[in-house]
């Protein structure tokens, strides 16, 4: 309910502002279609898939283990919020890998900051973020997850509201609290830059960015964001596969 709610409340922001909500309207039909398709895969399915189909394979695969492990809420709160963040920066960071960064520019293809554009993705790179394998995982071997949860709907709503363009003012409160330690939206920014997607790869923390020497210090925004591809609109989604090839296959006689 926590995510559902940061979600509208940011929509209900950019509504306010004319150039952002503008930027909405100017959508193209395929982005439109790519931003709602992520936007159920990662908000809807995976969910799903996580407390039906993954939680099913722990508990055949790995039985000793549920309910095994017994921490404070603080503990387990930190384990959602700080650990799981770590190893998404090293999971990111690999998206970005030669190996898979075709499946991952889809992503990329966004040029307004926009928190519909969230989850734009091919529909199998949500299968390779670690989030569907992990959350399980913890949630079979906690006794009480409910604080993982709650961590890790933080984390969802901080995802949301880092690909929007609603940040605290420059010299702020709010920014002077959440700056030095938050990748901030127009942190975000530079990582969905137009020119080269550089650094920033942290969904919660910097710390794990300056700590491996990819942080990129944001004054001012960039110029343009968001890059070209070669993909038609079918491969967008699809990518690696090539479903339009099967359909015809299917079709043929």
């Amino acid at each position: 309910m926590l995510v559902v709610a940061i979600f509208w409340l940011l929509m209900a922001l950019t509504a306010t502002n004319a150039r952002q909500f503008a930027a909405i309207g100017a959508k193209t039909k395929e982005d439109w279609i790519l931003d709602l398709t992520g936007l159920f895969v990662q908000g809807l399915l995976i969910p799903l898939l996580q407390f039906t189909l993954v939680l099913q394979l722990y508990h055949f695969a790995l039985p000793a283990l549920q309910d095994r492990f017994a921490f404070s809420a603080g503990t387990i709160f930190l384990l959602g919020f700080v650990f799981v963040d770590y190893l998404y920066y090293w999971n990111h960071r690999l998206l970005h890998s030669r190996w898979l960064w075709n499946l991952h520019k889809v992503h990329h293809t966004m040029t307004d900051r926009d928190v519909l554009g969230t989850s734009r993705n091919t529909v199998w790179t949500s299968f390779l973020i670690i989030y569907l394998w992990i959350h399980p995982f913890f949630i079979y071997c906690l006794a009480e997850p409910s604080w993982y949860i709650l961590a890790i709907s933080f984390t969802s709503a901080l995802d949301l509201w880092r690909h929007s363009a609603i940040e605290p003012t420059p010299g702020s409160f709010f920014y002077r609290l959440l700056s030095p330690w938050l990748i901030l939206p127009k942190d975000h920014a530079w990582h969905h830059a137009a020119s080269t997607t550089i650094g920033n790869y942290g969904a919660n923390f910097k710390l794990w960015d300056k700590l491996h020497g990819t942080y990129y210090p944001s004054r001012h925004l960039p110029n343009h964001l968001g890059i070209q591809t070669k993909l038609s609109f079918v491969q967008k989604l699809t990518f690696p596969f090539n479903c339009k090839k099967l359909f015809q296959l299917i079709k043929s006689p």
